[in-house]
């Protein structure tokens, strides 16, 4: 390691990031009561809200150990050489500028998947069996490791391989190419996701009910909004907790419920949690999140194509300049703006959560059965519904339950008096 601005800067943003972190983690383990309060006693029965802030607990203990481990781990391989005896050995073998970029992001990427591994398993087979969430199987959970692998060397390759070559050979526009190249890549992403992606991990069968069927399609004429069936995925195979999701644009478009949902809730619930997907949709925030996501990208690739020639930035961790060097360290002294753009993003998407919730509650026959739904998946999923505020404007992208609930009772009684 070689000391100088860029690694000043890169050691403080990184440690600053960390003591933040785990300050608004003690805060949320202080914010905890063991008693349940009055006004959660609608939600909570004593012995449930004491397993939430247990679980809870399990939680942020577990994602501290490992934010102390990948830190330390980190720092201990930068300032022992660990980049560039990786990067000496790669250029060692003569191969094309390209693929030494790919196999040094690999190892790295791998490096920390096996890395974060153990805590992956812990929070599976030790929190989620511990609290009655897990259904994964050891052979799912390996199958599923795999799979990841897989598509992210068939995803992953030729996406970095593009990436590297174009700022490799295109010169001083090469942050725009990539940009445009990237944003095409998503949109794709977003049509064949739902159809080839998404069904190699979870299974979607058309609803078979004709009443909720039928229910779920009436409320979508009565919203205007085109839709030709709604999927079942067969999610009770990881996990008991429920949850609803969209994806998709066009043909592939589709609105999927988890089986746990089907299993425990009633039609006018799970009508309820649908209304509040498509209200997403109807308000454009899915729409609205690209457009962000592709400004963020933007945003870094530009100061990216700042920073890929700077010499300094490659004295720091003691190599010779590279294009797969320059973005992988680069990634690390985006850290501190890419944590202010997610605020930021956080707070646009405890907004979207609020109209979404509205859009349900105005819209929906019986309003009354959206509050009920978001009790008992509260309860249900041992969600934690007292968090710090300081938790929830750096971390949350949705609103807390209680804020949730009194916007949705204040839209009631709107809905009731027009």
């Amino acid at each position: 390691m070689n000391i100088n601005a860029f690694s000043i800067i890169i050691i403080t943003a990184l440690s600053l990031k960390f003591i933040l972190d785990s300050a608004v983690n003690y805060l949320t383990l202080r914010s905890m009561c063991r008693e349940l309060p009055g006004n959660l006693a609608s939600i909570y029965d004593r012995d449930t809200y004491r397993r939430s802030q247990e679980y809870a607990r399990a939680r942020k203990k577990l994602e501290i150990a490992g934010d102390i481990t990948g830190l330390l781990v980190l720092f201990a391989f930068w300032f022992a050489g660990g980049f560039a005896y990786v990067d000496s050995l790669i250029r060692s073998w003569g191969l094309v500028p390209i693929v030494s970029g790919l196999l040094y992001i690999g190892i790295v990427f791998l490096a920390y998947e096996l890395l974060m591994l153990p805590f992956v398993i812990y929070s599976t087979f030790v929190i989620e069996q511990r609290y009655g969430f897990n259904r994964t199987t050891a052979g799912l959970f390996i199958k599923d490791t795999v799979k990841g692998l897989i598509l992210m060397a068939v995803i992953g390759i030729p996406v970095i391989a593009g990436v590297l070559s174009i700022f490799e050979y295109f010169g001083s526009l090469a942050w725009l190419y990539c940009w445009i190249a990237l944003i095409l890549f998503s949109i794709v992403m977003h049509f064949i996701a739902p159809l080839w992606i998404i069904p190699w991990f979870l299974k979607f069968k058309p609803i078979t009910s004709d009443e909720l069927r039928n229910a779920i399609l009436d409320y979508a004429a009565t919203v205007s909004y085109k839709i030709s069936d709604v999927y079942i995925v067969d999610a009770s195979r990881r996990s008991t907790k429920s949850n609803a999701f969209f994806t998709g644009f066009g043909r592939s478009k589709r609105i999927a419920i988890f089986d746990t949902l089907v299993e425990k809730y009633s039609i006018a619930e799970i009508v309820a949690i649908l209304a509040h997907e498509i209200g997403h949709y109807k308000q454009k925030h899915i729409v609205w999140g690209i457009v962000a996501s592709i400004v963020q990208s933007g945003i870094m690739l530009f100061l990216l194509s700042l920073f890929l020639n700077s010499a300094g930035l490659y004295y720091a961790f003691g190599v010779e300049p590279a294009v797969y060097l320059g973005i992988l360290f680069f990634a690390m002294l985006f850290a501190p703006l890419n944590f202010i753009l997610s605020i930021v993003l956080n707070k646009i998407s405890r907004r979207n959560e609020y109209a979404a919730d509205k859009f349900a509650i105005m819209t929906i026959p019986e309003p009354a059965s959206f509050v009920s739904t978001l009790k008992k998946l509260a309860s249900a999923n041992l969600i934690n519904i007292t968090p710090h505020p300081l938790d929830v404007l750096l971390n949350y992208s949705h609103p807390p339950l209680m804020d949730r609930i009194q916007a949705l009772e204040l839209s009631m009684m709107k809905r009731a008096a027009s």
